[in-house]
């Protein structure tokens, strides 16, 4: 593998290893908060006002014995199921239809307590109102609506409508609250929504898809959202105008939106890991919502579904901003390149892994021509091997001396040693694309190929028992990594072999960085190692034929010897002049023997 080369495999790495250190946080273990317990207040004057018990799903009246029992009225259309409970006037369950969890029963975001809607609102007598322990009458249903309403407070109102369009992941939701003017407490006329989530595990790795759960928010004046930390419990208090908090995990999200904006200062959210292992973590947004005067009406939309960007870019509120495509030039890659490829694929192909092979390959034919510079460098280098070896015999340990006659030799050749390096860089670019690209990519999701039954994931073929794990590697054995590393090592072998430029240390290093990679891609999609694996294998074969049928190395040694039979004059660089300016003034001879030049007068 000749200098150019290598040096562009070394910054690869390195960029690798920057790009882990800063997208990797330390998972911190922060104590879990004390829940502020809701105090239920209800209105005296109205003894019929019924309430929920903490512990069962059934309603008792305050002054009767006799329990109501809790009702469910369901919305449903191709994308989304939607169970309702009287019991606030809230969803209690969503089933996302056409997805599946991991042990293949149905995708449920959320059911009974592991959703919250409350609305509490503060009375003028001291008491409060708190909507979760409502019982709300549903006083309309149709197809694709429902619309609920709850009598407090004397002849307050509070009437909660849902819409459930066709063929949708949006499920329209208003609240509207009349004749709460008298009634609500004068020093506080906010209604405090609290929406909270239990996230459930949908993917086999728990770990992984609880490192990319946590809330994400946008203001309506910035372009990007921004969210809290992924990796540790957080929380934070927002400003106005946000235009939507969404709860997000690794491949679907629950998202509130509102038709203008949040306006109020304070919205406080936060991220907590959940106590239970069967949940990822505990999702927690309040809002404040003005009651101004006696009709309040706050519109909204909820949105339960996929993080497919293209569904979430249509949405014109960049939620597909949420999907870690990657920063800078990166997710410019994904955005532009990758991702209209990818789709374009998948209208003439069901198999995702035919799909990768093919992307691969447009891949590998698009960098074919900058790439080529690469090979015809690496060719140059080889035929200048002997003549190389001859200069650094001649010199003997004179390293100074060594460098100086190899520049005049590539000056003479008309060759330069990193002509090699910046179409090499060109790969980066690709490289990390592709590093957010799969793992983040919906449509890989549960998609089988050979022995990977997700895509995905990583593609286990034997998990280690009782536990054991080995630190850096993981729990288990992913083929597609192992076949990864095993090919690169092969490929830096033969490079090495051909060229003979790899030597001490940069040797060493060549070879560590595959064994380096195979802990880094042990848990990774199992569909990223595919594709690295492809790459190299396909950059071998290209190696091979351009060697054999494209470079006319005869040729190409002509040409060399051609080019040094011209005058050249080597011009020594400004760090040569003033290493060998330091060198006389130390009384040491910078030429080794040779009688320094005189100096002009």
């Amino acid at each position: 593998m000749d200098r150019s080369t290598t040096i562009g495999y070394v910054l690869i790495f390195l960029l690798f290893i920057g790009f882990f250190y800063f997208n990797q946080q330390n998972v911190e273990d922060i104590e879990q908060q004390t829940a502020k317990s809701d105090t239920t207040l209800l209105d005296t004057a109205k003894p019929e006002q019924i309430i929920v018990s903490e512990d069962t799903t059934e309603i008792e009246s305050v002054n009767a014995t006799e329990a109501i029992t809790e009702n469910i009225s369901s919305l449903s259309n191709e994308l989304l199921s939607i169970d309702f409970t009287n019991v606030g006037g809230k969803p209690s369950k969503l089933i996302v239809k056409n997805f599946k969890r991991y042990d293949s029963s149905d995708l449920v975001l959320f059911e009974g307590d592991q959703n919250h809607l409350n609305y509490t609102i503060p009375l003028a007598n001291g008491s409060a109102v708190n909507t979760e322990k409502l019982g709300f009458e549903l006083t309309k249903k149709t197809d694709t609506s429902l619309v609920y309403t709850a009598i407090v407070a004397g002849n307050a109102k509070i009437i909660q409508s849902y819409t459930l369009p066709k063929n949708s992941f949006k499920l329209g939701y208003n609240v509207r609250f009349v004749g709460f003017q008298n009634s609500i407490a004068p020093n506080n006329r906010y209604a405090e929504l609290t929406w909270k989530t239990k996230t459930q595990l949908q993917e086999k790795d728990v770990k992984d898809e609880r490192n990319v759960t946590t809330v994400f928010y946008k203001y309506e004046s910035d372009d990007d959202p921004d969210n809290l930390s992924e990796t540790s419990d957080d929380e934070d208090a927002l400003l106005g105008s946000v235009k939507w908090i969404s709860f997000k995990q690794k491949f679907f999200n629950q998202t509130l939106i509102h038709s203008n904006e949040f306006t109020e200062d304070g919205i406080k959210i936060s991220s907590t890991e959940a106590l239970d292992d069967a949940y990822l973590k505990d999702l927690t947004a309040q809002f404040y919502l003005p009651i101004e005067s006696d009709d309040v009406i706050e519109d909204m939309t909820f949105y339960y579904g996929p993080n497919k960007y293209n569904v979430l870019k249509k949405e014109g509120i960049g939620m597909q901003k949420m999907i870690p495509l990657g920063w800078g030039i990166f997710g410019w890659v994904n955005k532009l390149v990758i991702i209209p490829v990818f789709n374009w694929l998948e209208k003439f192909i069901s198999n995702y892994g035919i799909i990768i092979i093919l992307l691969t390959l447009i891949i590998k034919l698009a960098l074919y021509f900058p790439m080529y510079k690469v090979y015809k460098s690496s060719a140059k280098m080889r035929l200048l091997k002997p003549e190389l070896d001859e200069i650094k015999e001649k010199t003997g340990g004179d390293m100074q001396k060594m460098q100086q006659e190899q520049m005049k030799l590539y000056k003479q050749a008309g060759v330069s040693p990193l002509g090699g390096c910046l179409p090499q860089l060109i790969q980066i670019p690709i490289l990390f694309a592709m590093f957010r690209f799969f793992p983040a990519s919906i449509e890989l999701r549960q998609k089988s190929f050979l022995w990977a039954d997700d895509l995905s994931s990583f593609d286990s073929i034997y998990n280690f028992p009782n536990g054991f794990e080995i630190p850096f590697y993981g729990d288990h054995i992913s083929l597609f990594t192992l076949l990864m590393t095993a090919v690169t090592i092969i490929y830096t072998y033969m490079n090495s072999q051909m060229t003979g430029q790899m030597v001490g240390p940069m040797k060493t290093v060549m070879y560590i960085m595959p064994i380096m990679f195979l802990g880094f891609f042990n848990n990774y999609a199992a569909a990223l190692s595919f594709y690295y694996f492809l790459s190299t294998c396909i950059t071998i074969i290209q190696n091979f034929i351009i060697r054999k049928f494209v470079i006319d190395e005869d040729k190409l040694h002509k040409q060399l010897q051609d080019n040094k039979k011209k005058k050249v004059n080597v011009k020594k660089s400004g760090l040569q002049k003033r290493l060998e300016d330091m060198a006389k003034k130390r009384g040491i001879d910078p030429y080794k023997g040779k009688p320094q030049p005189k100096k002009k007068k």
